[in-house]
């Protein structure tokens, strides 16, 4: 059975992933599966940038995974929820001291799934929709949780994962980075431009400066899939991780627009604006970044795909969904 699925997988993803490589001008890419809390295919390809000598991708290469940090924050504030220092539909108001006017009828719950209605732009903040009435993804949601529940628990983003699962792990392939190492892959902007570190100067979690291996990705993932659990060791209070991961969307939403958990996106019927195709089976979600990578949990096949590229705007224009949703059947496909 095991055999069978690593050949449907291989069959049907390494070239697909390759392809969209060379398609894209992605220095590097990997892809880590895993089928009942074991690795059934792990493939790495390309360099860590174009730049001459530049290493070569493998298992212990740790790539920028951009906005997939969001399913890191969403742990924090999922156990905030589960600690009740937060809820769900409560307005944002009643945790800040200072009131803005465009915040008015936002609660926790619209910020974690994108439904919260503001936009930002040249002048700041606005309101862009009645917030629960509508879907528009951007970065106000999860930096505005992020710093709240820092404050909260008194400790940044980063410390409250890093002593609470990182080190109880051992996982020494996940971090926010400030300084240059040799296993971190850069980022492609445009081909024949110099690449970008993807450092930052602050590591308290809220910055896009989060570098993972693609095998600490995946099991990310599975620690998910396992509700928090590793071996005998509940290591996450099984609540917090079903908080995260199943639907916190507001009721009556558009038919059209995606589902989310907090920040995941969740599956529970194909819907045309959603990131995750039509085959894949409901309850299972996903979550990315600006730079490709992608973590997709399938709780029905017991399954934890995880592929990697480090190119800026990876599926840049307008059809962008149709490769994410692409990928996402893929590997559903491969598991019937």
């Amino acid at each position: 059975m095991i055999s069978n699925l690593k050949t449907n997988f291989e069959a049907s993803l390494i070239p697909w992933v390759e392809d969209i490589a060379r398609k894209n001008d992605s220095s590097g890419h990997a892809l880590y599966i895993m089928k009942d809390g074991k690795p059934v295919l792990e493939h790495y390809g390309g360099y860590h940038s174009f730049e001459p000598a530049s290493q070569e991708v493998k298992a212990t290469s740790r790539f920028n995974i951009a906005s997939a940090r969001k399913s890191y924050i969403a742990l924090v504030v999922a156990y905030a929820l589960y600690d009740r220092l937060l809820e769900l539909d409560r307005p944002l108001d009643d945790y800040t001291e200072e009131s803005n006017p465009v915040f008015s009828g936002v609660s926790i719950r619209h910020l974690l799934t994108h439904t919260h209605g503001i936009g930002e732009g040249g002048e700041g903040l606005y309101k862009e929709f009645t917030p629960g009435e509508n879907w528009s993804y951007n970065n106000i949601g999860v930096d505005t949780l992020a710093h709240l529940v820092m404050e909260m628990y008194g400790v940044t983003i980063s410390s409250f994962l890093q002593e609470r699962i990182f080190n109880q792990l051992e996982w020494v392939e996940t971090g926010w980075m400030t300084e240059p190492s040799p296993e971190l892959v850069k980022i492609i902007g445009n081909k024949g431009e110099k690449p970008l570190n993807g450092l930052h100067s602050d590591c308290d979690g809220t910055k896009k400066n989060l570098f993972v291996s693609a095998r600490e990705f995946a099991w990310w993932g599975q620690l998910h899939l396992d509700k928090g659990r590793v071996g005998n060791q509940q290591i996450i209070p099984e609540e917090v991780v079903n908080l995260a991961t199943t639907i916190q969307t507001p009721s009556g939403l558009p038919y059209d627009l995606p589902r989310n958990g907090a920040f995941w996106y969740v599956q529970d019927i194909p819907r045309k604006k959603s990131e995750i195709g039509d085959d894949v089976p409901a309850g299972s979600y996903q979550i990315l970044g600006v730079t490709g990578p992608t973590i997709l949990v399938i709780p029905k096949y017991q399954i934890v795909a995880v592929k990697m590229y480090n190119k800026r705007y990876n599926y840049g224009g307008a059809n962008y969904l149709h490769f994410l949703k692409e990928y996402s059947n893929r590997v559903a496909d491969a598991c019937t």
